[in-house]
């Protein structure tokens, strides 16, 4: 509970920082989703170096900077793949050529390389990068291999050319962000909410990956095609939604870890915990949902907004807190 006094103020600041609602979704949106995977890097595979070599006062602080500065360098990457640079733009909500804003054409590969990061992380374990290299050199290789990946898909699927901008491919940006953000879902749910189960009672390391592979990307498509395409819900919406349980579970997973009574079963507090993230989620959605609902929004929109505060603003700050962090100044000594 102590450690919602850090992470709440930060998801604010994160959310409306930049100016207001809009500003900061035009903005920080961007910068925050391409921070993301260099705060998985520095959180699951340097753990937290170089920051450790600071002491616990001053790791966190010194990780956070190195994850600015990754931020916007990575921002720029993003602005040169979909085919124009400005670097005055990545801080401008409304520049004079509105083509050189980063939102939102650059979300779909900032977003594809953290999903690519968290796939590589924590669903495939790290293999075959942690089995060869050292931590450091794993780690970064894991984020290059991630944005390798998320260039394939903006060929494959949106059609574009790096460094030329985006064409007519299968799938617009919107819809390929929406179809991420389920496979987010599945991440978040199987692999923080219920730490891997099923798939780490599975033995053989090739079964273990193939079908955690199979059943989070595959679930996240067929999620989609269900809701999208079945149920006719919007790919705005459908990746508010989605973030918003993303944000649930890593509050419960992750800042609220191990908080349910010992004495239960592993069957009960995995159910239990599914169901407070799907409270948290509901909650969170409504009610930033209503509150957005309440602004004015010229270029952005309230849906797009309650996604960047969910995906970006609450989910940066847990895992800064949690797992770069340490939970300081709250962390139980001894």
């Amino acid at each position: 509970m102590a450690g919602l006094l850090l992470v709440v103020p930060v998801a604010v600041l994160l959310a409306v920082g930049a100016g207001g609602a809009e500003p900061s979704l035009l903005v920080l949106s961007p910068l925050v989703t391409f921070s993301l995977p260099v705060v998985a890097m520095i959180a699951f595979w340097w753990e937290d170096w170089p920051g450790t070599r600071l002491g616990p006062n001053w790791a966190g602080w010194a990780d956070t900077v190195l994850v600015v500065l990754a931020a916007i360098a990575l921002t720029v990457l993003g602005q040169a793949v979909v085919g124009h640079v400005s670097f005055a733009a990545i801080f401008d909500p409304s520049p004079e050529i509105l083509e050189l804003s980063t939102f939102p054409a650059t979300m779909p590969i900032a977003g594809a390389a953290f999903v690519a990061t968290l796939q590589l992380t924590l669903v495939t374990e790290g293999w075959p990068l942690r089995r060869y290299l050292k931590p450091i050199p794993a780690g970064a290789c894991a984020v290059v291999l991630a944005w390798l990946i998320a260039m394939v898909l903006f060929v494959l699927l949106l059609g574009g050319k790096p460094f030329q901008g985006e064409g007519h491919g299968l799938l617009t940006g919107g819809q390929l962000g929406a179809v991420l953000t389920l496979v987010g879902v599945w991440q978040v749910w199987l692999f923080v909410v219920w730490r891997g189960f099923p798939f780490c009672r599975i033995r053989r390391q090739w079964v273990r990956l193939v079908s955690g592979n199979a059943v989070t990307i595959g679930g996240g498509i067929l999620t989609y095609l269900a809701l999208a395409q079945g149920a006719g819900v919007s790919t705005p919406t459908l990746s508010a939604v989605a973030g918003s349980f993303i944000a649930g579970g890593l509050i419960i997973g992750m800042l609220f870890e191990d908080a349910l009574p010992a004495r239960w079963s592993l069957p009960q507090e995995r159910a239990v915990s599914l169901v407070f993230s799907l409270a948290v989620a509901a909650a969170l959605h409504l009610i930033l949902l209503a509150l957005a609902d309440s602004l004015h929004w010229d270029r952005g929109s309230a849906i797009d907004w309650v996604g960047h505060v969910t995906l970006n603003a609450i989910g940066l700050a847990v895992i800064l807190h949690v797992a770069i962090g340490r939970r300081w100044p709250f962390a139980r000594t001894g």
